[in-house]
């Protein structure tokens, strides 16, 4: 007579039994490999902090170094991982912005949008834009180099930049105000003479001659600002307007500016 031990039952194929025993080998293999996982992505968006906040601080420095405008305090952004972006050699795009950011003699809130830069700085760039924001004593710093403008009396309205100053004739001052409309022309700001009032009633540009002879000359002339040799010589002015109460610049950006060290030095006036 035979005993249970001498001929143990085996668990028939696909019994709940089997089932059970083959979860318990594979289960701390998926759990290694799940926990392996987990510290791979952790371990890849640590690097790709790491990697951000040095890529966006050597972005800010070579700025500053090669083109003079104090970036150190801009905010950069490069939108998606920049992991991958480094490998491939190029960001698809990147912004800077920043408020009071010096250009030399004057300072302007910026913002700047880049496709297609190079990681090595070593090509051009696909494209580049600029954007620089004036408020009225960020203006007024800038018109105050600008012989015989009165860049204490300017201001803001939309859609013109305005001025005043007195006039004197036969020994009476008359208080004039003017409307200068804001325009880029060959790279440069200029401000032209759209509107006048004397003693609070407006006058046309024939009248206010006929009145004050060559003493109006200095009202109706057209002031040019020339601020090529404040900016990066790659940096051209293309548009400009008055909205609410800033002065909006718009400059173009020359694809080579970021290996071209005759782009990255000051421009100049003709």
């Amino acid at each position: 007579m035979t005993t249970p031990d001498e001929h143990p039952t085996l668990p028939l194929p696909g019994s709940p039994v089997r089932d059970l025993r083959r979860r318990r080998r594979v289960w701390p293999w998926m759990v290694t490999i799940i926990v392996v996982v987990g510290l791979a992505v952790a371990a890849f968006f640590v690097a790709e902090a790491i990697v951000r906040d040095l890529v966006t601080k050597t972005i800010r420095d070579q700025i500053t170094t090669r083109t003079g405008i104090d970036a150190l305090n801009a905010d950069v952004e490069v939108p998606g991982l920049v992991l991958p972006q480094l490998a491939a050699g190029t960001f698809d795009s990147l912004t800077i912005s920043g408020e009071d950011v010096v250009f030399r003699s004057f300072s302007g809130d910026i913002h700047v949008e880049a496709h297609g830069v190079p990681v090595r700085g070593d090509g051009d760039l696909t494209d580049a834009t600029a954007t620089v924001t004036l408020d009225e004593p960020q203006l007024q710093a800038l018109m105050s180099g600008v012989q015989g403008f009165p860049a204490d009396s300017i201001g803001l309205a939309a859609p013109n930049v305005t001025m005043s100053t007195e006039l004197s004739l036969f020994g009476g001052t008359f208080p004039v105000a003017v409307a200068l409309t804001p325009s880029a022309e060959q790279a440069q700001l200029v401000l032209s003479p759209a509107e006048f009032e004397i003693s609070g009633s407006t006058v046309s540009a024939d009248r206010l001659r006929d009145q004050f002879g060559v003493l109006a000359d200095v009202l109706l002339r057209d002031w040019r600002v020339c601020i090529a040799d404040r900016l990066p010589a790659g940096v051209t002015l293309s548009d400009v307007g008055v909205e609410a109460e800033t002065l909006v610049a718009d400059f173009e950006i020359a694809p080579g500016i970021v290996h071209d060290t005759a782009l990255q030095s000051p421009g100049t006036c003709a």
